[in-house]
């Protein structure tokens, strides 16, 4: 890899962690995604990094959960529902055009269904 990609992969995954801490202490702002997609753009730039957030001792049971065993966290699955669920509401109230809400409806539906169908036990430990 070229040294401007692993750099911008890094700086892409420091960034990650910093939106996923945050996220811990917003409530509409999620955790979860940013600390897969760190844990993503540091195994493909910064083995020492990747390793450091898989051995954290707050951040890396999420991350070790999906890998091992495709567990969403309950708070991270609900508020993902309850934000599709808000925007499909709000784009009937500014009643966006019939297409639109079909297309937003389908994906929605199957990012929904994606969820559903996902463990949420953190305690998935053979």
């Amino acid at each position: 890899m070229k040294p401007i990609g692993r750099i911008l992969l890094i700086a892409g995954g420091l960034v990650s962690v910093g939106l996923g801490i945050a996220g811990a202490f917003l409530p509409l702002l999620p955790t979860t995604p940013f600390l897969l997609l760190a844990a993503y753009l540091f195994a493909r730039s910064s083995p020492s990094l990747h390793g450091w957030l898989l051995n954290h001792s707050m951040l890396g049971p999420i991350i070790v959960n999906w890998e091992r065993y495709g567990v969403i966290p309950l708070r991270a699955k609900v508020l993902a529902l309850l934000l599709l669920a808000w925007s499909i509401a709000f784009s009937v109230w500014m009643d966006f055009h019939t297409a639109v809400l079909a297309v937003q409806g389908v994906v929605c539906g199957g990012v929904a269904v994606f969820l559903l169908t996902r463990p949420s036990s953190s305690d998935c430990q053979p």
